[in-house]
């Protein structure tokens, strides 16, 4: 059984993929954090602002087989001629559930399969993107990824810690993450937008990215 917190159709907010057009299904469940909020301090995760509790959430549910799920997600796919479905399969922690079969239904409904994941789980072979985005205090154990995606600045996990994984794209995202800095913005969320491009600036392998999908309004 799968379990989904929510899944809905979006433009992919940050990364490497940045602006295209997915589906993301949040599953449900982390093996960093409960997701409750009288364990965050406790949590290797704790600055964690997701909710992956459940199931309740807008299309979210429970789902017997791999088949139901994927028929799930290409049911929220637009019908359009061009471009070809993309799922991001995020959480919580994807690979607590992703698995061979769910990726081989999903590719049999044509869809590319993206993984959102912290990197401390081995993951299933087939996925055509993944993103790992490593936590402090959290071992990772993926070694290749397509892009890894560190929040900064993370006590205990500084970027120089990860630059043996091999990836693509390497990208750093500002912890408590932006708004464009501006009048009256939130002035610990501009320290850290100014020290991650700085960072960047002093170390051109890694690049800067933004959740445009808070910057632009959407979810």
């Amino acid at each position: 059984m799968y379990r989904v917190k929510e899944a809905f159709y979006t433009l992919q907010g940050e990364g490497a993929q940045a602006g295209r057009a997915a589906v993301f299904c949040r599953f449900s469940k982390c093996n960093l954090w409960t997701g409750r909020e009288k364990d965050r301090a406790h949590a290797v995760c704790n600055f964690c602002d997701t909710d992956f509790v459940g199931t309740d959430g807008q299309n979210g549910g429970k789902f017997e087989t791999a088949e139901a799920l994927a028929a799930h997600i290409h049911s929220l796919w637009p019908e359009a001629p061009e471009g070809a479905p993309y799922v991001v399969c995020t959480g919580g922690e994807p690979l607590l559930q992703l698995d061979e079969t769910l990726i081989e239904a999903f590719h049999t409904l044509g869809f590319e399969v993206g993984v959102e994941t912290n990197g401390t789980l081995p993951a299933p072979s087939g996925i055509d993107w993944l993103c790992v985005s490593p936590k402090a205090q959290a071992p990772v154990v993926i070694e290749a990824c397509d892009e890894l995606k560190l929040v900064y600045p993370q006590p205990d996990a500084r970027p120089e810690q990860f630059t043996h994984i091999k990836a693509r794209h390497f990208f750093l995202s500002p912890m408590a993450s932006p708004s464009v800095p501006e009048e009256g913005a939130d002035p610990v969320k501009q320290s850290n937008t100014r020290k991650a491009t700085e960072y960047c600036l002093a170390h051109p392998r890694w690049r800067l990215t933004l959740q445009m999908h808070k910057i632009v309004g959407i979810d």
